[in-house]
């Protein structure tokens, strides 16, 4: 399906932005010379990415044809990636991580496993919520927590679409509902912070357990869900709105309806970082500064990831207004309680489920 495309700069006003975020192009931070050098002579870089596999190759690819540096990499979760960093302990098989919600980063992060770094390109980021305070990671965009049901599905049924996040808890989807496993995805974490955030921290959790009875399946993947609505296997899906947008615009799925949650919704910030130890040091801090910078990001808007982005250097993913999802309209998000406790959240969500959790969150 052709992507629908309005003027960019009615676009940057419907998401609430200021007009110098898409710029006729700002002067772009100067990345040392020295450490392009450095790089090449490492002439490698092994990337994990936590974004869609198109975006990934397409960014990988670019940055191998500006620098001519060999690229090598693999699509893995967040709580993939995660596991695998922790179980190689400071020796990791990878330089840098790419894409993703930070909940999984801010864990790895305390554990002293990614490498700080002072990025050049930061001084593009629209604020310092989109970086950690530590340099550990840098935020690349934002996506927008929400509901994609299909339409023809519920019509069928003669059951309407839920509108909030009590809604889902109804018995009438039960059998239903997806949603990404709690163990594997960086975005069913997050849903985990956002209900305790919003219910607090033993009324959250039950309503985890209330939700779990109308689950169908727990994905690995937080784009799971998005990518079975559409031929209705999923009816509704709980993820990111932007991969419904991909499932609507790029695969033609016109059955598809996007919900943001009336009582309101949180969001992702999506990372890159360093991972300690990393084989390739500067090549490591090399993709760091491309990642930020338009050459990267704006690939994703060409790749079926409709995120918007949180540098002032880049141009915004049109489609993003046309379908009303507004950046600002997010409720406020600790990500300092998140960075403390989703460990501790975890284990006490898989306790509340009991035998459940055997069986319906396999990490394999």
């Amino acid at each position: 399906m052709k992507k629908w495309v309005s003027m960019v700069l009615a676009c940057v006003m419907a998401i609430g932005m200021t007009a110098a975020a898409v710029p006729a192009r700002a002067e772009e931070a100067a990345v040392p010379e020295e450490l392009i050098a450095a790089a090449k002579e490492e002439g490698t870089l092994v990337v994990y990415g936590s974004c869609e596999e198109d975006y990934l190759a397409a960014a990988c690819e670019n940055f191998e044809k500006i620098y001519g540096i060999k690229v090598q990499y693999q699509r893995l979760s967040t709580g993939e990636v995660q596991a695998k960093i922790e179980e190689e302990n400071g020796n990791p098989s990878a330089d840098v991580w790419f894409g993703g919600t930070t909940d999984p980063y801010n864990v790895v992060a305390a554990e002293g496993l990614l490498e700080p770094y002072e990025a050049v390109n930061a001084a593009h980021l629209l604020g310092d919520a989109y970086k950690d305070a530590d340099n550990n990671w840098f935020g690349i965009y934002k996506g927008i927590l929400g509901f994609m049901v299909n339409k023809d599905e519920l019509a069928r049924m003669g059951i309407d679409a839920p509108q909030d996040w009590a809604d889902l808890l109804d018995e009438k989807y039960k059998g239903l509902i997806w949603l990404s496993n709690y163990n594997t995805a960086g975005t069913a974490k997050l849903v985990i912070n956002t209900m305790i955030q919003k219910y607090g921290h033993d009324e959250g959790i039950q309503y985890l357990v209330d939700l779990d009875k109308n689950i169908q399946v727990y994905t690995k993947s937080g784009s799971g869900p998005s990518k079975n609505v559409g031929t209705g296997e999923c009816v509704i899906g709980i993820g990111f709105l932007h991969d419904g947008i991909t499932q609507i615009v790029d695969n033609g799925y016109g059955n598809i309806e996007l919900i943001i949650p009336s009582s309101g919704t949180s969001f992702e910030i999506g990372a890159t970082a360093i991972f300690k130890g990393a084989a390739h040091p500067n090549a490591a801090k090399l993709w760091v500064e491309y990642a930020l910078s338009p050459d990267c990001v704006e690939l994703a808007a060409q790749n079926g990831s409709y995120q918007f982005l949180v540098i002032d250097n880049a141009a915004q993913p049109e489609v993003a207004a046309e379908f009303g999802l507004d950046p600002e309209n997010v409720m406020d998000y600790d990500f300092e309680d998140a960075k403390a406790n989703i460990t501790t959240y975890i284990e006490e969500v898989m306790t509340a489920l009991g035998s459940a959790a055997d069986d319906r969150f396999k990490t394999e």
